[in-house]
């Protein structure tokens, strides 16, 4: 049967649609078009923005530069100040009788040697005893010749009987005692002459001349004191005053680097003594840093020195990840949950290459480099791993 246009068989009469059927069957199509689009809508929100909220919530949080600092071998470095001078200082005075000085032959800075004068004293009453003296000499050795010969021709008689021989004993012992007169006089000659040559003042070992007090015209003597000082050889030292604390480990041998006060230069030396006491006044001792010559190394100049007394095993951080607050030092590491935590530290030694954790980190740590004076324990962070530059 035909709804549309269909005729009730054996009549005439036309069947007529039905005028509500057609907006009924659209407001099906409608209604199950809705409820589709609705349910896509739906199945959408609860599934495909699930995991959108996780990723916008983690791109929100903080991010945060970290290192993980390891651990370290790093130099025990000590820091000094103290007072140039020569290791070995020597003060040159008279060592004869003295007089007036006629010469001075050196200037402060210049090298000399062993035994070479640095000032001759006047020697004129010395140099007419030493005369008088070669003239007793030349007279004894006259009488020698004279009990000598004597003594011969006694020897040549004795055999015929002219003479006796207590006669040649007797010239034999006086040809022995003008020999003694001529030792005797020998001796005092090289005596007087020794006298003379002490009057030069001379530096007892090769080094430096360091200060000059004596001039052409002073009257000096064995009681004048210092008229010339010098360092043997030349070497100089560094006087380090040392807390009590840092003496402890020192030993000779330890590198050091020295810098005059005033000079951007600095020189390398070594440790060659401890001081074995402690000034029961200012709790410091001294440790001596030899150092070679160099002119910019002024005996008496003030000096610092960077000492390495050792060694020793630790993280290395640099400063900006030190936080201070009135319990102490501190850092703050990121766990594996992206949580921050607060670890307390202690603090060993600091230098330019950053501060050693003496206590408080195994150095397997994620460590907060920087704005950790921004950050609160247990807050959640992006860890962000930190370059090679920005670590070291």
């Amino acid at each position: 049967m035909n709804y549309e246009s269909g005729r009730i068989e054996g009549s005439d009469t036309l069947l007529l649609p039905d005028p509500d059927a057609r907006p009924a069957r659209r407001r099906r199509l409608i209604i199950g078009a809705v409820l589709v689009v609705a349910a896509l809508a739906l199945a959408w929100f609860v599934f495909g923005r699930a995991a959108k909220p996780e990723a916008k919530v983690a791109d929100q949080l903080p991010a945060v530069t970290v290192v993980v600092p390891g651990r370290q071998t790093i130099d025990r470095t000590v820091s000094a100040t103290g007072t140039l001078a020569a290791r070995r200082e020597m003060p040159v005075g008279v060592a004869g009788e003295g007089g007036m000085i006629t010469r001075v032959l050196v200037e402060p800075g210049q090298w000399v040697g062993a035994g070479q004068v640095l000032a001759t004293v006047d020697r004129s009453v010395q140099t007419q005893t030493s005369a008088s003296l070669a003239a007793q000499v030349s007279v004894a050795q006259s009488d020698v010749t004279l009990a000598q010969a004597e003594l011969d021709r006694a020897k040549q008689l004795v055999d015929r009987g002219f003479i006796s021989k207590a006669d040649v004993q007797r010239r034999t012992a006086t040809r022995d005692a003008a020999v003694a007169r001529v030792r005797v006089a020998q001796a005092t000659l090289g005596e007087s002459r020794a006298r003379a040559g002490r009057l030069d003042i001379r530096a007892p070992a090769a080094g430096l001349v360091l200060t000059r007090q004596a001039e052409p015209g002073q009257i000096v003597s064995s009681g004048s004191g210092m008229l010339f000082r010098m360092a043997a050889g030349g070497q100089m030292e560094l006087r380090a005053s040392l807390a009590e604390s840092d003496l402890v480990g020192l030993q000779p041998g330890a590198r050091a680097s020295v810098t005059p006060v005033g000079s951007a230069k600095s020189f390398a030396g070594e440790v060659w003594q401890v001081s074995p006491v402690i000034d029961p006044q200012t709790r410091q001792g001294v440790a001596r840093v030899a150092l070679k010559y160099d002119p910019a190394l002024r005996p008496g100049g003030f000096a610092s020195a960077a000492i390495v007394g050792g060694a020793s095993v630790a993280p290395l951080l640099p400063e900006t990840a030190i936080q201070t607050d009135d319990k102490g030092n501190y850092v703050y590491i990121v766990d594996g949950a992206g949580t921050v935590a607060r670890r307390d530290v202690k603090v060993g030694q600091v230098s330019n290459a950053g501060v050693a954790v003496a206590s408080g980190l195994s150095g397997t740590e994620r460590v907060v480099l920087s704005a950790g004076a921004f950050l609160n324990p247990g807050q959640a962070v992006r860890p962000v791993a930190a370059t090679t530059t920005k670590a070291s």
